[in-house]
């Protein structure tokens, strides 16, 4: 999370000055109203009660087959609306933040993870605070604009976090390992960066990510 004089989080210092500047870098309508018509015409045809021709065969088996045949078409249609509704119900996260890809190179190999985006101060400010858990394969990231210096703390963070400190071009700056849950200690940048992704505390070592590796995720 980030700290603020509000008790949260994310300082940034611009040429001495306490000011704290936040960043983003990152239907069958017409159809069925046909139908409605030819049945409306087929009921106004003469009365043929007691002529069992093929031609009234023809009709009944017609009038049929077009209602199964729009049957069909609505399932159809229901179901590829149901297949497209969990792909959108994954752009944001229960906490109702964007949640965006993120990867992270190293010389071990690829990492992906999703992240949940916090853009606004207030957002910053809550970070992952009170959260009981973390999936290893999630996290939190928190864009800066302008880049700066940034200062985090673990304050109401129930859960141990590694901080990822990242610069503008991608690389990773420094990792502040298994940042202690509820302590009041900073833990700073060191330097100027672009980006800070919160994950699972542990999971930098265990994936072996070293200053330098590349983290890129959608903006």
């Amino acid at each position: 999370m980030v700290q603020s004089r509000k008790g949260l989080r994310l300082r940034q210092s611009h040429r001495g000055s306490r000011c704290s500047r936040y960043l983003r870098p990152h239907g069958d309508g017409p159809e069925l109203g046909h139908r409605r018509s030819s049945a409306g015409s087929a009921s106004s045809r003469p009365d043929c009660r007691g002529q069992e021709g093929p031609d009234r065969g023809r009709t009944a088996f017609g009038i049929l087959g077009r209602a199964v045949a729009a049957v069909a078409i609505a399932s159809a249609a229901a179901c590829g609306s149901a297949t497209t509704a969990p792909k959108a119900a994954l752009e944001k996260s229960p906490s109702g933040l964007e949640q965006v890809p993120l990867t992270i190179r190293s010389a071990k190999g690829t990492s992906q993870f999703t992240v949940e985006v916090a853009q606004t101060p207030q957002q910053q400010e809550q970070g992952l605070m009170f959260r009981q858990s973390l999936a290893p394969d999630r996290g939190m990231i928190f864009p800066r604009d302008p880049p700066g210096d940034a200062t985090f703390w673990m304050k109401n963070t129930l859960i141990p976090l590694d901080m990822i400190f990242i610069r503008t071009d991608g690389s990773i700056a420094r990792i502040a390992p298994n940042a202690v849950p509820m302590s009041l200690d900073p833990v700073p940048s060191l330097e100027p960066v672009g980006a800070v992704l919160e994950i699972a505390g542990g999971r930098a070592a265990e994936l072996g990510l070293k200053p330098g590796d590349k983290v890129s995720w959608k903006q």
